[in-house]
């Protein structure tokens, strides 16, 4: 039930690296690092009651920014923004002004250019012990910054509950319409051994799931999961009827009233007992089994290859700044952006 900080000594950007631990009275513990953000641990007691490492990373900070890490980039537990997931061309227009932002993935724009909010150091303004501890990040992220219009002022809450639940909960302004689409990348195993997460059990309450190009931009097109090894409204393992040699990276339209929020999946694992539940106002969940996931010296010296995690990354739908009939992602300034997604963990 406490909330602590700690310095790194680290300066990146001229800016002191800062780690938070958030730890509530079962025993869960949370470290995150002020540079994008990242949970950097997620420690929860199993069906043993065994401490366990649910998410992927590393034991130093140093680590996140090195070459070989970034080489390979994958956005270890770190926000994602200002746009999440992919805009086709790295283009998009606002209020007939046409912008144009790095296209740093093949021709499109993934998450938010070269250097978005996940390689930012972002200010602590709160910091907050008792029943439910907390850390709240802010970013100021400028005018043409990577390209997007707009001074756009963010926050981003981290609460740890007494019900094992870590809460995100984000909210922007801006003085000049602008997209905004965020989202959390964090890596998730629930399995003891932190292998293979095709033998984890999944639930997604999602009857659609979006129609990509070939370099898995969304192109406007819902196709229904029936009948097809998208389909996890009943649930199923991950490995059950997959693309074997790609897994899953697609995104779902969540079935639910929009801006409510409300149950997007449930993933759990046999042997340690664990459930992790991703609750949202989101109207979207990306679903990502780390096929391209390829890191080397990991937390304890482990190596992570394709298909050691998965993701929930909840957010509106990918290139939607670019699809008119789907929920806008401009943000105009007399409004103010909200979003709430919750990580609830369970043990059988």
């Amino acid at each position: 039930m406490k909330a602590n900080q700690i310095t790194t000594g680290i300066l990146v950007d001229e800016k002191e690296v800062i780690a938070v631990e958030l730890t509530n009275s079962k025993g869960t513990y949370v470290k995150l690092f002020n540079y994008g953000t990242i949970i950097n641990k997620f420690i929860v007691k199993n069906a043993k009651g065994e401490a366990q490492d649910i998410v992927l990373g590393f034991d130093n900070f140093e680590s996140y920014i090195s070459e070989d890490y970034l080489a390979n980039y994958p956005y270890f537990g770190a926000i994602v923004g200002r746009y999440a997931n992919r805009i086709k061309n790295g283009e998009f227009m606002v209020d007939g002004i046409t912008y144009q932002v790095p296209q740093n993935n093949g021709s499109d724009c993934l998450h938010g250019g070269n250097a978005g909010f996940d390689k930012k150091v972002w200010d602590i303004i709160e910091l907050t012990s008792g029943d439910n501890p907390s850390v709240t990040f802010h970013y100021y992220s400028e005018d043409g910054e990577e390209g997007f219009p707009g001074d756009l002022a963010v926050q981003l809450r981290f609460t740890l509950t007494q019900n094992n639940e870590l809460i995100l909960t984000y909210q922007a302004d801006t003085d000049e319409a602008t997209p905004v689409n965020l989202t959390h990348h964090s890596y998730f195993n629930l399995s003891e051994n932190s292998g293979h997460v095709g033998s984890h059990y999944h639930q997604m309450n999602a009857s659609n799931w979006l129609e990509q190009d070939d370099n898995f931009v969304v192109t406007g097109k819902l196709i229904p999961v029936e009948d097809s090894h998208h389909d996890f409204r009943k649930g199923k393992t991950f490995a059950e009827g997959w693309d074997e040699i790609n897994g899953y990276d697609q995104s779902y339209v969540l079935d639910k009233t929009y801006g409510d929020l409300s149950l997007a999946s449930k993933t759990s694992d046999q042997e340690s007992g664990l459930t992790l539940a991703v609750y949202t106002t989101e109207p979207v969940a990306h679903l990502y089994t780390a096929k391209h996931l390829n890191v080397k010296g990991g937390k304890n010296g482990k190596n992570y290859g394709e298909f050691s995690a998965f993701c929930v990354e909840t957010q509106h739908a990918p290139n939607s700044i670019n699809i008119e009939e789907f929920p806008t992602t401009v943000l105009a300034p007399e409004e103010i952006y909200h979003q709430t997604t919750i990580y609830k963990v369970e043990v059988k």
